[in-house]
């Protein structure tokens, strides 16, 4: 008997380093194909938005700004 392989799973700051895999769809509201970036769309036909928790992976963290130099 075999194992089955698992999906590798990584870490947000993993995936956050990965760039961005284009996706498409058909617009939920009017139809229209759109793309978006890890399953994130937004339809410039009639406005329609998908919930940002849909994405196929976790948004990068805000990074901290360093402090500007003052001297």
């Amino acid at each position: 008997m075999t194992a089955t392989p698992r999906p590798e799973r990584r870490s947000p700051e993993e995936a956050a380093t990965e760039h961005p895999e284009i996706t498409y769809i058909g617009c939920a509201r009017c139809g229209t194909l759109i793309a978006g970036l890890d399953g994130r769309y937004a339809c410039s036909g009639c406005g329609w938005v998908n919930e940002w928790t849909e994405g196929h992976r976790p948004l990068p963290e805000a990074r901290r700004r360093r402090p500007a130099d003052t001297t």
